[in-house]
């Protein structure tokens, strides 16, 4: 497989795991447990459509993976403002996962990354 393949997904995995540490640490009021929950879909979902995307058969189901992916990345984004505006989370953590979440929406934006997908490279 592609190395910048490779190391979205790895980063992707990383965002996933770092999101669910830190919802870990919110107060247990009703709704830091539902933001908790919506934001740890979002993420992971993140990282599993970004592994669903390597793996597509045709061009079609990796630009609906894709599209997925951006999506919950976007939601991901939302969830960190909110958590942010409640100030839930540790306040030093925030920042690393602050940095995290908007280097993988940006590094999703990028095409490129997915080289290792012929068929598409040759129509861009």
């Amino acid at each position: 497989m592609n190395p910048k393949t490779e190391a979205l997904k790895a980063r992707t995995k990383r965002f996933a795991l770092d999101i669910l540490a830190f919802v870990d640490n919110f107060p247990e009021r009703r709704s830091s447990a539902r933001m908790g929950l919506r934001w740890t879909d979002a993420a992971t979902s993140v990282a599993a459509n970004d592994r669903a995307a390597c793996r597509s058969h045709s061009d079609r189901e990796f630009a609906a993976k894709i599209g997925e992916v951006l999506e919950e990345a976007d939601e991901s984004l939302l969830w960190l403002e909110l958590a942010d505006g409640r100030e839930l989370g540790p306040r030093d953590e925030k920042a690393t996962v602050a940095r995290r979440s908007r280097s993988v929406d940006g590094n999703l934006s990028r095409v490129d990354d997915y080289s290792a997908r012929p068929s598409l490279n040759s129509k861009l």
